[in-house]
């Protein structure tokens, strides 16, 4: 009975001319794929961020030894520094050596002075409540048109401008946006809760001047 009859597609043979890629041919082309944009992502990162490992104790109780920084790259490219960025810089003592890093305290023309356990900026002292205790030492420094002065937040364990100079614009690497490791350090960067001029308290007493 025609009721019970039933017809099924016969599959077509390969054709032996035809361009389209086989199962293994397509696996191995998503790989290619895969690893390229993965490539091209790492290059595009490391383009305009950097990461770096705190060697030091000069930026504490900001950044410890053994912190991971993220560092935007792009940041003075697209814009110019502010008073209480912390910066990665190739320093003028080793330009070729490793970055430093240091906080931001003088822009290009300023005049600095630093007495009384304070940082006068243009006349006016700056409130810092980051730095670990009071500088010991008695400097006043002009910044040029073309740098930045830098101090480090452990201002008597710091090599920084106020020993070597200020740092030219152009070996700024870039700024430190966050920190992410350790996870018990995370924190966000550059709040500027330092630039602002205001009365500072008189130390009760000078600190003794490290070795």
């Amino acid at each position: 009975m025609l009721d019970n009859l039933h017809t099924e597609a016969i599959p077509e043979p390969p054709d032996p001319n035809s361009t389209e890629p086989d199962g293994l041919q397509r696996f191995l082309l998503d790989l290619l794929e895969t690893i390229l944009l993965a490539v091209v992502l790492f290059i595009g990162i490391n383009a305009i961020s950097a990461r770096i490992r705190v060697e030091s104790i000069s930026m504490q109780p900001t950044l410890y030894e053994g912190d991971f920084v993220i560092v935007n790259k792009l940041a003075y490219k697209l814009g110019t520094p502010s008073r209480g960025d912390i910066i990665i810089f190739h320093a003028p003592p080793d330009p070729t050596g490793e970055p430093y890093i240091k906080r931001v305290i003088g822009l290009p023309g300023d005049t600095l002075e630093v007495k009384g356990g304070a940082v006068y900026v243009n006349g006016e002292p700056l409130r810092e409540p980051y730095i670990k205790a009071a500088p010991n030492y008695r400097k006043t420094f002009h910044v040029p048109a073309d740098s930045l002065f830098v101090l480090g937040d452990n201002r008597n364990n710091s090599s920084d401008s106020h020993s070597w100079g200020p740092v030219p614009i152009r070996a700024v690497i870039g700024k430190a946006e966050v920190v992410y490791l350790p996870f018990n350090h995370w924190q966000v960067l550059n709040e500027h809760v330092a630039a602002a001029a205001g009365p500072v308290p008189e130390p009760s007493a000078q600190p003794a001047a490290q070795p």
